[in-house]
């Protein structure tokens, strides 16, 4: 793909017009008024990117976006950043102002979702990337958002979701970045006299899964849900998302 695309000068500029064309659809979606949105985020996804294409895209992109788009972009974000790069960066980074070079944000691989969570709220990133965002998802108007938090190396965390009537429906989504741990989800009912119920087997969710969980109860009975997430076989720190939505019974 990397030939087809950056095997001559032709073909590296027609790389470039359509960049050109990626920004200017970027602008026009802005609203460049007090309290509207007034900068881009670019993401930049670098994985099995060649050496030597990777050099003859970055010189000219860099030169292009400095000189024509100054303060349009907030943050340029490379993610599944090759070893190679900080060379290759430290090698262009003479020829950008201090202004462009303090917008740089590099996350390597493994570290790609707490990097964007950090500009991009976790329902709008890509579900490869370690977020919510499935293809069409924007379809139907704003996502629901989701909440953030930090699973510590060698810790265990539940989430509960309180207050489920009888009769509801709960649907949940979940992810991880990096995954590598184990996951589980049961019900709880409120009464004393019935018995937990398990929804999901905990079960290890690999490093490479790319969807996030996604899954649907409804209970009997009143009660809570409590989802199991397991990180103590791993010393990483991770970030994570979740949302609810809970559908009262029409009855």
């Amino acid at each position: 793909m990397y030939e087809r695309v950056f095997g001559d000068g032709d073909r590296l500029a027609r790389f470039l017009r359509w960049r050109v064309q990626v920004m200017e659809r970027g602008v026009r979606a802005l609203t460049l008024r007090p309290g509207g949105v007034n900068a881009i985020i670019q993401v930049t996804d670098l994985k099995d990117m060649p050496k030597r294409e990777l050099r003859a895209a970055s010189n000219q992109i860099l030169s292009l976006f400095q000189d024509n788009y100054p303060e349009m972009v907030a943050r340029k974000v490379f993610i599944n950043v090759p070893w190679y790069f900080s060379v290759l960066f430290s090698m262009i980074s003479p020829f950008l102002t201090e202004r462009t070079k303090s917008k740089f944000v590099i996350a390597r691989e493994g570290n790609v979702a707490e990097t964007l969570y950090k500009f991009i709220r976790p329902e709008l990133v890509p579900v490869q990337y370690g977020g919510l965002s499935r293809t069409g998802d924007l379809e139907n108007g704003p996502p629901k958002p989701a909440s953030e938090f930090t699973i510590k190396g060698g810790e265990k965390v539940f989430l509960e979701i309180d207050g489920i009537e009888a009769g509801a429906t709960i649907t949940w989504d979940l992810v991880v970045g990096g995954w590598d741990l184990e996951y589980g989800a049961e019900y709880v009912p409120a009464a004393e006299d019935s018995y937990t119920l398990c929804v999901e087997k905990t079960r290890m969710v690999s490093a490479t899964a790319e969807e996030p969980v996604h899954n649907a109860f409804t209970a009997r009975e009143a009660g809570k849900m409590v989802l199991s997430i397991d990180n103590s076989g791993s010393r990483k720190r991770k970030v994570a998302a979740y949302r609810y939505f809970v559908r009262k019974s029409s009855a």
